[in-house]
C-alpha cells in the first residue's frame, strides 16, 4: 500500500514537472533565474521541441545541457530532480538546476545512452 503511495506521489510529482516544462519555465537562460536580465523568457535556440535545458552546478564551474523529454523516466535522473526538489523546491524560474557536479550528470546521460542503444539493437 505504501509502496503504492509512494508511486502516485512520484508521479504527481512528475506530471508538475512536465506541466512546467511545457510552459517553458525551464528554459530560460540562467541570467533570468538571477534577475540580472530584464527580458521576457526566450527560448534558446538550442532548445528544440521535445528538449529541455538543466544546469548542474555543485562543485566548480556550473555546466548547461539540452536534454530530450525521454530522461524524465530515467530512475537516476529523476533522483537528481528528487534532490533539486528538497534543496530548491519547485519554485524555480528559468533553467532547471540540479544539485551535483556536471560530471555526476554526464555519467547519467552516457548510462542512458548506452542502454538505448543496448535495446534499439536487438
Amino acid at each position: 500500500m505504501e509502496r503504492s503511495e509512494d508511486s502516485i506521489k512520484g508521479l504527481t510529482k512528475l506530471k508538475m514537472l512536465i506541466t512546467k516544462l511545457q510552459r517553458g519555465l525551464f528554459s530560460a537562460s540562467r541570467e533570468d533565474v538571477d534577475g540580472k536580465s530584464g527580458g521576457a523568457t526566450v527560448v534558446p535556440k538550442d532548445v528544440k521541441k521535445g528538449h529541455f535545458a538543466v544546469v548542474a552546478e555543485k562543485g566548480g564551474k556550473p555546466k548547461r545541457f539540452v536534454l530530450e523529454l525521454g530522461y524524465l523516466s530515467n530512475p537516476e535522473f529523476l533522483s537528481l530532480l528528487e534532490q533539486a526538489e528538497q534543496e530548491y523546491g519547485f519554485q524555480q524560474k528559468g533553467i532547471l538546476a540540479v544539485p551535483c557536479p556536471p560530471e555526476e550528470l554526464q555519467n547519467v546521460l552516457k548510462y542512458k545512452k548506452r542502454h538505448r542503444r543496448i535495446r534499439t539493437e536487438w
